[in-house]
């Protein structure tokens, strides 16, 4: 079998690649795993909106009890929270069952363990072995040994306390507009920034287990985009399906994406002797103006590979305090585990209100560069080909000297796909449009004579 288990959790289209029987083996093989030698191994479990939950929360929970474990179902709610209470609750391991920024048809099963962190690929394999293996050796107790459901009521309260206390002081006086994708923050961001004071407006906030990311939210800004305009707000937050990602939208309508994020706060933290070692972890795939950005106000960066797991592994490593995505996935360290998008929201605003800036004037430190994106059809086992092609190689060698020292190329072999893909990013659209669209060909053309 191959694996299982992709870089979050395992996800496929629900009821045909995620089905019930699947999240049923998820929930036993995980629940034996995750609390070997726990006396009443307690696991917690939510979900964002979508209309697959139900079937796949039955079944996942119908696992942990087998084993007789006890699963405290916190309903739909944010993935970060899931982190943020099994760490609260003392639970063994949390579960959520979301696809996050995909589709209504996905779904996905990602676990953390006990302190609220994803599983590492070893305890991944281990979960797949036990089901590969037919649950040899698993128990299937009776009578009182057999798990039970409860439902925590204050779930949702208790995360939205959590998060409060992630700043220092309100929100009184600013408008903010939220979009909260008719997904798991429908409730919690709402409350949150409303108990802080702020004047809320929201659109997409009214779930109907099939609308959830629906041409809205982190992946679709532009309804919220023109909506901070038309409704004077002084900034806008957009949440994806579970709420760990968040990018914002300035007061005249701009997209201020996890870089400019991370520019903001990386320099706020800064100048209060918050950030560790003046270093902000962040991906391959961030934009150079970032880099340019950070390095002006004297803070590192240090990159890892795409995906916010890397990140986070990075600044667990060396204690570094904020890390992250250009797509809205922010790690503040010293709050959660995980990319926190309400977490994110409010740290930005507390910088709005505390520094009495507009988002605008703020995010202005930071001038992105163009990024031009264009894919080879390849082999797979050619997907290397940028390497050991002599003329690949010397063409690449060659636009990076073109591109001066303001701008770069970066290669990347899709995981999943028969893909290369070809990032260039400079200063001229046109020139970049022109090398990235060429050497996409190029590499194409050669990986498949």
């Amino acid at each position: 079998m191959s694996r299982m288990f992709g870089t979050d959790g395992v996800r496929g289209i629900a009821n045909k690649e995620l089905t019930a029987e699947l999240a049923y083996k998820l929930g036993r093989a995980g629940a034996y795993v995750l609390t070997e030698g726990a006396h009443k191994p307690k696991i917690l479990v939510g979900m964002d909106t979508r209309i697959s939950g139900d079937m796949l929360e039955g079944a996942l929970i119908s696992g942990i009890l087998s084993v007789g474990a006890e699963a405290i179902s916190v309903g739909i709610i944010p993935t970060p929270a899931v982190a943020y209470l099994t760490r609260k609750y003392g639970a063994d391991a949390g579960v959520v069952i979301s696809a996050s920024h995909n589709p209504v048809e996905y779904n996905g099963i990602k676990f953390f363990n006990s302190n609220g962190y994803k599983l590492s690929d070893d305890l991944e394999d281990r979960i797949q072995s036990v089901i590969e293996d037919d649950f040899k050796g698993v128990p299937l107790p009776t009578g009182k040994d057999v798990g039970r459901k409860i439902i925590e009521e204050s779930a949702v309260d208790d995360y939205i306390e959590f998060a409060k206390s992630t700043i220092d002081g309100d929100l009184k006086g600013l408008k903010i507009a939220l979009d909260c994708a008719n997904g798991a923050s429908y409730i919690t961001a709402l409350k949150t920034f409303r108990e802080l004071g702020a004047e809320v407006k929201v659109i997409n906030n009214d779930p109907d287990g099939i609308n959830i990311n629906a041409n809205c939210g982190s992946t679709h800004p532009e309804e919220l985009m023109d909506y901070v305009v038309r409704k004077n707000c002084d900034l806008g937050l957009a949440f994806d399906g579970d709420a760990d990602r968040c990018l914002a939208v300035d007061e005249k309508g701009n997209l201020i994406d996890g870089d400019f994020i991370m520019a903001i706060c990386g320099n706020y933290l800064k100048q209060r002797g918050r950030l560790r070692n003046d270093v902000v972890v962040v991906t391959v795939m961030s934009n150079m103006g970032l880099f340019k950005a950070l390095d002006n106000v004297n803070i590192k960066t240090v990159k890892t590979k795409v995906g916010d797991r890397y990140v986070l592994e990075e600044m667990i490593k060396e204690g570094y305090k904020l890390g992250g995505e250009q797509s809205g996935h922010i790690i503040f360290l010293d709050y959660n585990t995980t990319g926190d998008g309400l977490v994110t929201g409010l740290q930005l605003s507390t910088i709005v209100k505390k520094s009495g800036k507009t988002l605008s004037e703020l995010a202005s430190m930071m001038k992105k560069l163009p990024q031009v994106l264009a894919n080879a059809v390849v082999p797979n086992d050619k997907k290397d080909i940028y390497i050991t092609d002599k003329e690949i190689a010397d063409e690449i060698e060659k636009i990076e000297k073109e591109l001066a020292g303001n701008g770069r190329v970066l290669i990347r072999p899709s995981g999943t796909e028969p893909l290369v893909r070809v990032m260039l990013e400079g200063e001229d659209q046109e020139l970049l449009d022109k090398l990235a669209h060429g050497l996409a060909k190029r590499i194409e053309e050669k990986a498949n004579n």
